[in-house]
């Protein structure tokens, strides 16, 4: 019984969480169950059109759970995450391990810079910001650092990032990523977002 209750509260609190995140990315979703079991969205202002399907929610909800686990301020930004590596070719576990790593998942950061990008002077104004611009460099997508990161393996853009610094950053940041993708999350929460 007690779990049912605990499931039941997880749901409720990741529903406005997850809502935040559609709604700083314009792609709110009215949700919809199809008979492949994806939820999709109708289409937005600027005639773009975003699938949420199950595999994505399940990568969200591993990443907040992760978050969330540890009392870690990112908590709720999973689907930002998702997206965003999404768009920009990246794993999607990728930037949260950073974050983890670099400031415990937004516990000990400056200027809204959970990631500690450009050594954390550079200042966001949200963490959306952050996640998109970071995601955006990491992914190869801004002309002034593609010769850093853009066609590179995760441990190639790991090294360039912070690697040539410190010894064997980039295997911690992979265990991180590890961690956060056997992340287990409770089946009935990814069920009850289908409904």
């Amino acid at each position: 019984m007690t779990k049912i209750i605990k499931n039941t509260l997880l749901v409720v609190a990741f529903i406005p969480l997850l809502a935040m995140s559609a709604i700083e990315l314009n792609t709110v979703p009215n949700v919809q169950t199809g008979d492949n079991n994806a939820l999709s969205t109708q289409e937005m202002p600027n005639n773009t059109t975003t699938t949420i399907n199950i595999d994505r929610l399940e990568k969200a909800l591993r990443i907040n759970t992760y978050f969330q686990e540890r009392s870690m301020p990112l908590a709720g930004y999973g689907m930002q995450f998702v997206l965003v590596a999404e768009k920009y070719g990246l794993p999607y576990d990728l930037l949260p391990a950073i974050a983890v790593r670099e400031s415990s998942g937004g516990k000990r950061l400056m200027n809204n810079n959970p990631f500690g990008w450009g050594s954390a002077k550079i200042k966001f104004s949200d963490f959306n910001e952050a996640i998109e611009v970071v995601g955006k460099n990491l992914g190869g997508g801004n002309p002034r650092t593609a010769s850093y990161y853009g066609g590179k393996t995760v441990k190639q853009k790991l090294y360039t990032y912070n690697g040539t610094v410190i010894t064997g950053y980039e295997d911690e940041v992979m265990s991180i990523m590890d961690k956060i993708d056997s992340t287990k999350i409770a089946e009935d929460t990814v069920l009850a977002y289908s409904k």
